[in-house]
């Protein structure tokens, strides 16, 4: 599961469609309806927010967004929103987004190297979910 900090712009049209299948599987597990991943690394900073649920169907939204602006019809309806809570945003250390686009700068250039060329110019850019703050690769990540 690859729950990206990086802006789903960035993303070529396999990472788009991976990023909306497993942030939907996110969801599930953040919502108690699936009994795997319920460990997975990648989940713990939303469940670090008042409302992890708000939280990712927030997260899921921008992609459904990203998405729609392509012309791709992501099922909306599949984004649980919940309770009142204000969703704030997620710190994400400045190593991470590096480490992030980087291994996205990888899979573009072998998967989609024209979309590597459109985007490898112009630096990372975060989700809006996510605002940047000094320090190294998250200590959650598998950065293997």
């Amino acid at each position: 599961m690859r729950l990206w900090s990086l802006h789903p712009s960035l993303l070529d049209r396999q990472g788009l469609t991976a990023a909306w299948r497993e942030a939907l599987l996110a969801q599930a597990v953040l919502l108690g309806r699936t009994r795997g991943y319920t460990r997975h690394p990648q989940l713990e900073r939303f469940r670090a927010q008042p409302d992890p649920a708000a939280t990712i169907g927030a997260y899921l939204a921008v992609i459904a967004e990203e998405a729609g602006r392509r012309g791709y019809r992501f099922d909306s309806a599949r984004i649980v929103t919940s309770g009142d809570a204000a969703i704030r945003p997620i710190p994400v250390r400045s190593g991470q987004v590096e480490f992030e686009w980087q291994h996205l700068l990888r899979k573009l250039a072998a998967r989609s190297p024209e979309v590597h060329e459109r985007v490898a110019s112009g630096g990372p850019i975060l989700h809006p979910m996510f605002e940047v703050i000094a320090g190294g690769i998250e200590p959650w990540e598998r950065a293997g």
